[in-house]
């Protein structure tokens, strides 16, 4: 599997309705639309949705700076602060790292909704691993 092979699979990405839309060492883009799907029961963005988002352009942003024949990149820790509600529209994560060690990775995750106002900030550290 490539790097980013990924839309076609039954992942939580899919569920969610996640899609990356840029993804470098240094910067990764996601999407993600605000519907029933991923509401809590009074009809608001789960807060879970947003941390799932966040965590999925962290690590996706940690995989990249991985030689993926011999590592992979797993969250150990993530924080998440729910700035704004939201009912419907469209999301944009953008996670950019503040530390990329040889073990750990550390990203800010910044989302806005399509006004770009901030809705949730986030900051997910990520354990460097082998694979196998």
């Amino acid at each position: 599997m490539n790097k980013l092979e990924y839309k076609d699979r039954e992942t939580l990405l899919s569920t969610l309705g996640i899609d990356i839309v840029e993804a470098t060492p240094d910067r990764v883009v996601a999407t993600m639309a605000v519907t029933p799907k991923v509401h809590q029961p009074f009809g608001l963005l789960h807060g879970g949705a947003s941390v799932a988002l966040a965590e999925t352009v962290a690590s996706t942003g940690a995989f990249m700076n991985c030689d993926t024949k011999s590592q992979s990149a797993v969250g150990i820790e993530i924080n998440a602060n729910h700035l704004r509600g939201k009912r419907d529209g469209m999301l944009t994560a953008v996670a950019l790292p503040l530390h990329k060690g040889r073990s750990t990775h550390v990203w800010e995750v910044k989302i806005t909704d399509e006004a770009g106002k901030l809705v949730c900030v986030s900051r997910c550290t990520l354990a460097i691993v082998p694979i196998g």
